[in-house]
Formats: C-alpha cells, structure tokens, sequence
C-alpha cells in the first residue's frame, strides 16, 4: 500500500495479488491514515479503530463509522500506474453509499410504520442506513427519549467538551433526504407484540410491521444518602458533559467508579481540574478486562498525572452546603473535598419495559437474540448493549459485549435480516479509549482468562497483552515469530489473519489466545 499525491488530494494505492486498486487514503470514521493498517484478503483495516473497506468497492464491511471510501480508477499503460479521481472526492475522502427513499409516505397514518426502531444510538441508525442501502422504500421511524439527533456517544467522556452539533452522526438534512423520521424525546412504556403496537409513554400508539430494539443501557446511580443533590452526575447527554467541565474547571472532582467512563473522565479533568480523586471498590483499576498488571501500569499512569485513588471502599454519604455538593463521605472513614461527583458503577440494560412483551429476557435483563439479531418474536429484532448474542469466536457463546463497533454491526446484520436475507454476525469483539496521549485497543472477548502474557515494555506502555485460557494441562510458550499482533481481530475462516511486523506468539497444546490488548502513544486516535 503507498498513499499517492495526486495534487488536489491523496489516493491509496493498493496493490494485491497482481491488481492494483485505488480508494481514499482516510478512515472516514477520526480520518486515520490507511496506509498504516492491515491489508489483507481484499479488505483495508483501520489502524486505529478496526473499521474494514473492500479495496475493490471502497464499501465499508466491518466498524465503527457510516461512511465508505471513495474508489478510484486505475489504468496501467506501459508499466505506468494512472489514478483518475474527481476533485471533491479528493477532498472528502468518504462516500455515503446509495439509499433509497420512501415512495409510499402519503400511504401511512402518523400512527403507523413499516419499521419502528426504538433507539437512535449506533446500532439503530446503521439499521435504518442499512434499510435504504439496500432499497428499503417503506416507512422507518426512529424514537430516542433523547433531545437530540444521533451523536457520537463513546465522546461524551473522551472529549467532554464536545457540543451536540459538533458530534451529530449525520446532520438535520440526511434525515429529511432519506425520509428517515427521528421522533426525539419520545419513550416507548410497553410493546404488545402480538397486535404489533408500541405504546409511548404520553399514550401515543403506533403500529409496526417489523420492530429493532436498541433501547441500550441505563447508567446504575449510587445508594447513599445525598445522591440526588445537585452537581452529582452520571453522565448520559452532552448537556451532562459539558456542564461537569465547566463545573470542575479548578475545584475538586470525586469520580465514583474506575470504569471506562470513570477513568476517560478522570484522564479528561485531570489537566482542568484542580483535583481529581477516584474511588473504586476493588484494589486495581481495569483487574477484569485487562489483568492485575496490565491494570496496575494504567493506574501508575494516572497517579502520575494529579489522580489520587481511593482503593476498595465505596461511598457512604455525600454532603451538602447550601444544597449543593460538598463532601464525599467513604466508608473508610475518608472525607474528600468535592465540588463535583462523577458516577461511573456500571450500566443495566434499559429493557424494563419490556417485561410482559413476551419477548426472551435473561435473568440480567438482556435481550436474548440469536445470530441474525432475532428475538423468540418474529418480526422482532435487537441490538446493542440491552442483547446477549452468539459469539461465533467463544463457539457461540450468548454474551453481552457493549462496544460501539458491536452495536453498527449489530444493526446491520439486523436490517439484512429483516429483509429476509438470512446473514449471520460474524466479527470480532473491539474497543478503544485513550487517556492521557496514550492509546488502548482491545480485541476479542477475554472474560474469564487464565493469564496473561506481555510483550513489550509495561513500565514504558509499550506493549501487546494476550488474553489466554488453558482449555487442556498443556502449555503456552513464546517464540520469536514476528507478526503484526493487531491484526489477530481479523478472523477468516476460523483463523487470525497475520501480517509481519510486531511480535506475536506460538501455541502448543490446547489453548485459546484470541485477546490481544494494545497499548501505546498516539493521542488523535480517539
């Protein structure tokens, strides 16, 4: 792959088995350069965020991101590559794909739609995209308790400053071109699924013909005495996060929780604020995704920038002066100075309206779908964080992963099929933050490892880590085979693709290695 200058704009170059391909040199997701990912297979992946384009059609096929790549002609003359390419695709570097619009509007009563999507985050409007895309001309209606159009959640805690417009999906006028209706600040109470109606809160009805929850979850508050006082946040809309900057910008900030969220917030505050203190019940941050050790490097990173951590103990009691926040009691007996609290405990998922629908929910509260995104319902179809689904890499397992890459796939395999067209998930788990220039990509699915094994230089965050799991009495054991160990979340045929750069490992014996976890500097790849 070579990045090719082509005066008004860049081009990727690609060339694969005797073919050569041109296609834009940009991620449409954060505009990663391409030219640094893996090529493999007739697909491009992203080095930053997993997203994958077919070199032959510039199509997205993996995610996160809506956008494809604009693709390029190529002409060889007398062992000459030319790249022909308009001006403005230069220059944008992405391509929305084709979509259909409604043509039978007029047909439908306001209380009536062909697809009712219930959720407006990733997985929901990659449905409705997907729905167009693939010449869908009836009715969909999107609805969101949300105030505002879909946006870019996961920067709610990586770039807090963030105003809604800033982060929209797609703007007002998408919407309106592809007859995609949103209804905002609207909540569905219950689902009759055998008449095949969603009663709104406000008592509105509306009919449905094929029906996508990807309702997603609600964030869990604390129980202590004081949690209702103002300037105690779980973090939820831009408005939530634009208010605990200005609120935290030189005074004192208690974080409730070392959870992703938490731990964005923390790195995000620690530079505005004039103290950033974490609270979090067990003695390592990260200890279950990512390993004591692993763990304990991230937490020496943020001691290191002004955050002071308060290791297992929880709160007991938040005080008030003058009916706003001013102490965090813990159960240790601490009292931290606090003008703003930050919960981050973790979420459940927001399904409790669906308790007498009939529709699978397990005993945590997920949806219950299978490998096409359906439910037990026909017709009735869920993504995102609020389902369990098959893992096809944990032998189809029924596991929850809440991941913003998941939820596009999820919602794409869930409009296929509601087209009738019978396709599977098949992807692999990824996840991303970065916190304090540092960059973190997880891939896989590690619940439930036995070890870990380390790469490079922990002390340095340097590294690869592999997730392992003994599945025999045998053991795993290191070689000096180099491979580019990103590239293990790209799964063909049952086998991680390879590619060689960086380190990797050998197996002998039965064992399960499909975690790698990386960590290193570059802070534009949020």
């Amino acid at each position: 792959m070579r990045e090719v200058d082509l005066g008004c704009g860049k081009a990727l170059l690609i060339k694969e088995s005797g073919e050569f391909h041109a296609v834009g040199h940009k991620c449409p997701h954060y505009g990663a350069p391409l030219v640094k990912g893996v090529l493999s297979k007739g697909r491009v992946r992203c080095p930053w965020h997993g997203a994958c384009f077919n070199i032959g059609t510039g199509d997205i096929e993996d995610f996160p991101g809506l956008d494809s790549l604009p693709r390029f002609q190529v002409k060889i003359e007398k062992e000459k590559v030319y790249i022909r390419a308009s001006k403005q695709a230069l220059q944008t570097q992405r391509r929305t794909k084709v979509m259909a619009k409604c043509i039978s509007l007029s047909n439908y009563n306001l209380s009536s739609t062909n697809v009712l999507i219930i959720g407006a985050g990733a997985a929901g409007l990659v449905c409705a995209e997907t729905l167009r895309q693939e010449g869908f001309s009836d009715r969909i209606v999107m609805c969101t308790m949300d105030r505002h159009l879909p946006y870019d959640r996961p920067k709610l805690s990586k770039s807090m400053d963030s105003h809604p417009e800033q982060i929209a999906l797609r703007p007002k006028e998408f919407f309106c071109t592809y007859d995609i209706e949103v209804l905002t600040e609207m909540q569905v109470a219950a689902v009759d699924v055998k008449s095949k109606i969603a009663v709104f809160k406000d008592g509105f009805k509306m009919e449905y013909n094929k029906l996508l929850i990807a309702t997603g979850n609600t964030p869990k508050t604390l129980s202590c005495k004081g949690k209702e006082m103002e300037n105690v946040f779980n973090i939820r809309t831009p408005e939530d996060a634009n208010r605990v900057v200005k609120l935290a910008t030189s005074k004192n900030v208690v974080i409730v929780g070392a959870s992703f969220l938490g731990m964005e917030v923390a790195a995000y505050l620690a530079e505005r604020a004039h103290s950033v203190s974490l609270v979090e019940l067990e003695h390592v941050p990260f200890k279950k995704f990512f390993g004591e050790r692993v763990g304990r490097a991230v937490m020496k990173m943020f001691e290191n920038n002004r955050v002071k951590f308060y290791m297992q103990t929880e709160v007991s009691e938040l005080r008030e002066q003058e009916g706003k926040l001013k102490e965090v009691v813990l159960k240790s007996g601490k009292v931290l100075r606090a003008d703003v609290c930050v919960v981050g405990v973790g979420a459940v998922p927001a399904t409790g309206f669906l308790k007498q629908s009939g529709i699978n929910i397990d005993s945590k509260g997920f949806i219950v779908v299978n490998k096409m995104m359906q439910t037990n319902i026909p017709g009735v179809f869920a993504a995102g964080d609020a389902v369990t689904f098959p893992l096809a890499l944990r032998n189809n397992k029924k596991v929850n992963v809440p991941h913003w890459q998941m939820a596009h796939m999820h919602g794409r395999i869930a409009a296929l099929n509601m087209l009738a067209h019978g396709t599977e998930i098949s992807t692999v788990p990824y996840l991303w933050t970065a916190m304090f220039g540092k960059s973190i990509r997880y891939a896989g699915h590690g619940e439930g490892f036995d070890d870990v094994v380390i790469q490079g230089d922990l002390d340095e965050l340097k590294f690869v880590a592999f997730y392992t799991k003994r599945v025999s009495q045998r053991w795993l054991v290191g070689t000096r085979t180099a491979f580019h160990a990103e590239s293990w979340r790209y799964w063909e045929g049952g086998q991680p693709v390879c590619s060689p750069l960086l380190g990797s490992l050998s197996v002998r014996g039965h064992w399960s290695i499909s975690f790698p976890f990386f960590f290193g500097g570059g802070s534009s790849s949020w």
